[in-house]
């Protein structure tokens, strides 16, 4: 019998080859504990290769595994496989075609293929094996492949690495993996992040790892083409320039890809493109969103657009630090409309502006609670179905509104919006319904065209409805029930054709029970009812600081960046006043930068981290100074009265607790893993070299 030296090599527990049977498992385990105990000092023909040997390190120091207990298969139920599912619903909408033609390949040489998501989930899977095969190695939907739960494998490595790895036999951590030869490969997201791991399992490969060399460069290939579809199919309505390293290669297969608007302005760039393009003076990746291809490329606007028409296809690219040159390719946007008029509240014409064109891509990231809300509301358009938006105030419900005026039928016809709450109940009638000569004293002497009347033809955008008087309720259901709407002092009617959409952060039905909400008011208005979650509900927080950066880019010029520092002090703040809150501290922010880049001390004191939480009320919290997951049900305030917690202790009592499983610790803060990461590394606390 046996044990080791837990302060030398971590959690080593238990007698000799416990719960193992195989002379070559055990001879596996006794290697991995010489490398991870011996560290370099190992003889060459026992050392793995860089790759291996550092994971092995994470499994035993971070993520506490023991290589004599092996862990059964961990499977997540049908209902969590479900969630993982909408996670990656973008870049699944591409990928089983990739792996349906990889498949046809390496199909008939027994091998397994399979999509996981970022968090090592398996999604997706492609076999012509036995079931039983699949069961006994765990290839099969819902099975766990990170590394923190079953130890070194491609998966887990490809998500650690953000690179493709191959992961053979006896590289595997847990003894019970070492007949599996993993080829894996990420499938970058467009704003750098790993989004899905494609792997290419065989369930026996007795060859040497070098055979496995063509099949990892297959599942790179295929992912690869699959995080081009993606990439594609999120900006198809931007121009996107193609760059590769010769011709005509930048045509057929251009390695990197940026999406630009018609302004020239850069909103969006692949893996590849982060990683070179922004190297040189452009500086740090993700550097290049939000500057123009004039200022990262020695080039003239005029030279892409011969590009994107057929002229000088072939033309070389520059970039501005003179250290790399491109061949490209320019794809025209495939737009559904061409730019458009809108008008606004005050009737004045103005053209649609960047957020109109891009509003429903601006509206979500990666976030399951807005995707399913889009997804229903892109059902509705033009189903002439009045529409009743909920949400908090500062969610984003006129934008919304906007956004399904827009790719709608009507988007050439007005868009007026009128903030029932805004304008003074004496007024809001003669607003809403015009007025014809000489009704009041005073008043124009020709009259007034309301809003309504404005509208006709378009569309209607009734904010903060509930704060409509009763009166005017009565008014406004003869204009949905008629279609049409009398002036005050008006003779007769006048017909309209409109769509109203309104919106309120009230709960109507209390209203109505209180008599303060005419009930058959509320049921011609809300043909369908759209929930827009509370921002500090979103997982899709980073996409959103993005996207309003860009935005704030477009409409006044300034460009910056943001620092991690600043990011972690926006993901951390309870955000009561949701993407408005969120827009005006970024507004600040980029007033307050210097040499491009937010800072935190940039930030607002509202939002830096102090000794009291001053968003703790403002929506559920795992413990003090992180944001909880997303809540299905109703949000539940936290008393006002409720002592602090102090966030270090209560994080460090949670990893002894689970004895640093960082899963399992999330799963008791009620946030995600990469938040634990992220305020593990700004509290400075670091896995201990021994346990608890």
């Amino acid at each position: 019998m046996k044990t080791f030296d837990p302060k030398a090599t971590g959690r080593f527990i238990g007698p000799r080859g416990a719960g193992l049977g195989s002379r070559e498992q055990f001879a596996h385990i006794e290697r991995i504990v010489d490398v991870v105990s011996r560290d370099r000092d190992v003889p060459v023909d026992s050392a793995p290769d860089d790759v291996i040997r550092n994971s092995w390190m994470r499994c035993v120091t971070n993520h506490r595994l023991d290589p004599a207990r092996p862990r059964g298969a961990l499977v997540v139920p049908a209902h969590e496989v479900r969630e993982h599912l909408e996670r990656v619903d973008e870049v699944l909408h591409v990928a089983r075609s990739g792996m349906e033609q990889l498949f046809k390949h390496v199909g008939s040489l027994g091998y397994v293929l399979l999509l996981t998501d970022r968090d090592g989930v398996t999604i997706d899977v492609i076999s012509n094996q036995p079931e039983r095969t699949l069961k006994d190695a765990g290839l099969y939907i819902g099975s766990v492949w990170s590394e923190d739960r079953v130890g070194t494998n491609g998966v887990g490595i490809a998500i650690a690495e953000k690179a493709p790895v191959i992961c053979h036999l006896t590289d595997h951590f847990d003894a019970a993996h070492i007949h599996l030869s993993c080829n894996a490969a990420p499938i970058f997201d467009p704003t750098g992040e790993v989004q899905a791991i494609l792997n290419l399992t065989a369930v026996s490969s007795p060859q040497h790892k070098d055979s496995q060399r063509l099949a990892l460069q297959l599942t790179t290939m295929h992912a690869k083409a699959i995080e081009d579809a993606s990439f594609i199919r999120r900006f198809g309505n931007q121009w996107i320039l193609r760059l590769g390293r010769a011709w005509p290669f930048a045509e057929l297969r251009g390695d990197m890809m940026l999406a630009f608007d018609d302004d020239g302005v850069i909103v969006g760039a692949n893996h590849s493109a982060r990683r070179d393009v922004t190297s040189g003076s452009q500086g740090a990746a993700g550097s290049i969103i939000g500057k123009s291809l004039t200022e990262v490329f020695k080039c003239t606007m005029r030279e892409i657009w011969q590009a994107a028409q057929g002229a000088g296809t072939d033309m070389s690219l520059m970039t501005a630090d003179s250290q790399n040159v491109y061949y490209m390719s320019v794809r025209p946007p495939q737009r559904k409309k061409d730019p458009r008029i809108v008008l606004t509240g005050g009737g004045q014409a103005r053209r649609a502006s960047a957020e109109d064109y891009d509003a429903l891509d601006a509206l979500a990231g990666e976030d399951p609670l807005m995707q399913r809300m889009l997804a229903k509301a892109k059902r509705l358009v033009d189903r002439k179905v009045n529409i009743l938006i909920q949400g908090e105030t500062g969610t984003g419900k006129e934008m919304l509104g906007r956004a399904l005026h827009t790719c709608g039928e009507r988007s050439t016809r007005p868009f007026i919006a009128l903030n029932c709450a805004a304008i003074p109940e004496a007024l809001i009638e003669s607003e809403l319904f015009g007025y014809a000569a000489g009704a009041f004293t005073g008043g124009r002497a020709k009259g007034m065209v309301g809003l309504i009347q404005q509208s006709d033809g378009g569309t209607l955008f009734l904010d903060e409805i509930g704060d409509m008087p009763l009166q005017l309720q009565t008014r406004l259901l003869r204009v949905l029930s008629e279609s049409e709407v009398m002036p005050i002092g008006g003779s007769r009617p006048i017909r309209v054709d409109l769509t109203v959409i309104a919106a309120s952060h009230r709960d109507l039905r209390t209203m109505i029970a209180d008599g303060r909400f005419r009930e058959d008011l509320y049921y011609r208005l809300c043909g369908a009812t759209l929930h827009l979650p509370a921002l500090r509900e979103r997982a899709d927080k980073e996409f959103l600081v993005e996207s309003l950066l860009r935005i704030e880019a477009q409409e006044t010029g300034a460009v910056v960046g943001i620092s991690p520092d600043a990011l972690e002090v926006l993901m951390a703040h309870g955000w009561p006043g949701n993407i408005r809150e969120l827009r005006n501290v970024l507004r600040y922010a980029t007033a307050m930068s210097e040499m491009g880049v937010i800072r935190a001390q940039d930030l607002p004191a509202e939002v830096l981290p102090g000794p009291q939480d001053k968003a703790a009320s403002a929506g559920p919290r795992g413990w003090a100074g992180l944001a909880a997951p997303a809540a299905k049900a109703e949000p539940v305030a936290v008393p006002v009265a409720a002592p602090a917690v102090d966030e270090g202790e209560a994080l460090r009592a949670s990893l002894r607790k689970h004895r640093w499983n960082i899963t399992a610790v999330a799963a008791d803060l009620g946030i995600c893993r990469a938040t634990v990461y992220r305020h593990m590394k700004r509290l400075h606390i670091v896995p201990p070299t021994h346990a608890d």
